[in-house]
């Protein structure tokens, strides 16, 4: 009887992991939606090699097509210290994976009509009306100073979106001004509440006149204040009540609960290239402020199907986040011939409302279509979606924010690019 209690035990176990795998969206084997099973394995051959070389302890890929998985696949460790296998289920730190979910929260208050994109900011948060702009001035000396002048124009509700508002992260920008003065005054998204976070940069100066220059920023976090001023909720509760339950995100959420923890991710314990140590945030405790733009967690079959609920144009198994025209107008270059301050976004790509938009199928060094929305997380997640190959892509690993992120998912995309075959 107790081999059977036994076995019952462990059936049971492998069933409701089986449920846990399966609902991230049905399955199907790659040559029945246009994908080739041999080709496939080489993503599984890459992952195993950087994993040899170091560059992180495990990873989680997901590759489906046409609304349905062809591989979904876990290798290396879950935590390097324990040992412990990778799982699929595995939890990892989305950092900036975190901003399309608060762009979707923003624009479907835009679509009950309680913002509009060309709202100022300081329409839902007065303390961000009267900010001044640092300008790169030439003295009579030759000597180069910076200015603090009133902005001409105030940053609006696509500003955020689009990452045109002026703000700036410390360690990005190149505006020596305000990277000064974002470190002098505290300005950041960790160890802040929501008031001290909209304080602090009431008092510090933008980068750009707002709409002018494309600068990754904390744009995103003070998006996230903003529905929170709309809906009047915290931006967790928006998140969780509006957009991960209605889609099923079952381990997607700000704080990772005790039940959950033994499936996070880690990291190694120092840097391969620094030999310094991997400080990650700690997702087992709740922050100061919901972070807009960096401070969910989650796993890749959840964020599979918050991806196809956006490549289907805005809803998933009747739950309807968006309207199909929306989703198409937020993966669309909200750009133009605003340029990019810093180098971050890639050859060929402008920026959508949440994301990096392929312009052409050409001119970058990776294969793919106009189309493609795309992002990342700093600490080694990634994804992207070809709405004309019907495409879903994401690899999660957990290392040192770095650029050899940037190769690791190349080489991923690469050979997922190269595996269709319809």
């Amino acid at each position: 009887m107790k081999t059977v209690a036994a076995f019952i035990t462990v059936f049971s176990i492998v069933l409701v992991v089986s449920f846990v795998w399966a609902d991230a969206l049905p399955t199907a084997k790659p040559e029945q939606v246009g994908l080739s099973s041999q080709r496939l394995e080489r993503l599984g051959q890459a992952l195993k090699a950087q994993i040899a070389d170091g560059r992180f302890p495990g990873a989680v890929a997901v590759v489906a097509r046409k609304g349905r998985i062809a591989y979904f696949e876990s290798v290396g460790q879950l935590d390097p210290v324990g040992g412990t296998p990778m799982s699929k289920d595995a939890i990892f730190r989305l950092y900036s994976m975190t901003k399309p979910f608060t762009s979707v929260a923003a624009m479907m208050l835009v679509e009950q009509g309680k913002l509009t994109l060309a709202d100022p900011v300081s329409k839902y948060l007065p303390q961000l009306g009267k900010l001044e702009v640092a300008i790169l001035k030439q003295g009579p000396d030759g000597k180069s100073t910076y200015e603090l002048v009133p902005a001409e124009s105030q940053m609006t509700i696509q500003d955020l979106l689009r990452h045109t508002s002026g703000l700036a992260y410390a360690n990005n920008t190149r505006n020596a001004r305000v990277k000064e003065l974002y470190g002098a005054i505290g300005v950041d998204w960790r160890d802040v509440t929501p008031a001290e976070q909209l304080e602090r940069l009431a008092k510090a100066p933008l980068a750009h006149e707002p709409g002018t220059a494309w600068e990754y920023s904390l744009s995103t976090d003070v998006l996230g204040r903003v529905i929170e001023v709309v809906s009047g909720m915290p931006l967790s509760a928006f998140l969780a009540e509006r957009v991960f339950a209605p889609l099923k995100m079952t381990d997607t959420a700000f704080v990772v609960s005790k039940a959950q923890v033994g499936r996070l991710a880690q990291p190694f314990a120092t840097d391969k290239a620094t030999g310094k140590p991997i400080t990650l945030l700690d997702v087992t405790v709740p922050q100061k402020n919901d972070a807009g733009g960096a401070g969910t967690a989650g796993t890749a079959g959840d964020y599979a199907r918050f991806l196809q609920m956006l490549l289907n144009g805005g809803q998933l198994d009747g739950a309807r986040m968006l309207s199909r025209t929306t989703v198409a107008y937020m993966t669309s270059d909200h750009l133009g011939a605003i340029k990019p301050a810093i180098p971050l976004l890639q050859p060929g790509y402008g920026f959508g409302l949440g994301f990096a938009v392929r312009k052409d199928s050409g001119v970058n060094a990776v294969p793919g279509s106009a189309g493609e929305f795309t992002w990342g997380g700093a600490a080694g997640t990634g994804f992207w979606v070809d709405p004309k190959e019907q495409l879903i892509c994401i690899v999660m690993t957990q290392t040192q924010p770095g650029p050899a992120q940037r190769y690791d998912r190349a080489l991923f995309r690469q050979l997922v690019q190269q595996a269709i075959i319809d």
